[in-house]
């Protein structure tokens, strides 16, 4: 993966906290499990989101967690290995995955779901604000 470019422009002040996010985020991701991210558009009841789908076949509601840490949405799984059962083949293995996806301000997780499979979380897109500030300029002599 390339190396995104640096934030140290002159134009951009106070970014370099998001450089760090980017290099901690980009660290340690094996690919697993794969997943999907789509923009949903508004429609009569829910406002534009985003929904991040993930494959996560074989595991149950309870071996799954979703949960905001520090501006992050961090999706984990966990299986254990059940002793009881003797294989002749074993080709699926009892995994553990955390997969990170970091968030905007404002970003607001609705919903997460799972069916056939697949963990779908809905995430709604802040509508930016318009602010327009006039800053008072003062006059010394």
């Amino acid at each position: 993966m390339s190396r995104v470019p640096s934030l140290s422009s002159p134009f951009l002040l106070g970014f370099d906290e998001i450089e760090r996010v980017l290099d901690r985020v980009t660290k340690g991701s094996d690919g697993y499990p794969p997943y999907n991210i789509e923009r949903l558009v508004r429609d009569g009841k829910n406002p534009e989101r985003l929904r991040i789908t993930l494959a996560v076949a074989g595991f149950t509601r309870e071996q799954l967690d979703v949960t905001i840490e520090e501006s992050q949405l961090v999706i984990r799984g966990r299986q254990q290995d059940d002793k009881a059962r003797q294989y002749l083949h074993r080709g699926i293995a009892a995994r553990q995955f955390q997969r990170t996806f970091v968030l905007a301000d404002g970003m607001e997780v609705l919903s997460a779901d799972l069916k056939n499979g697949l963990l779908s979380i809905d995430l709604a897109r802040p509508e930016p604000e318009r602010i327009v500030k006039t800053i008072a300029i003062s006059e010394h002599d």
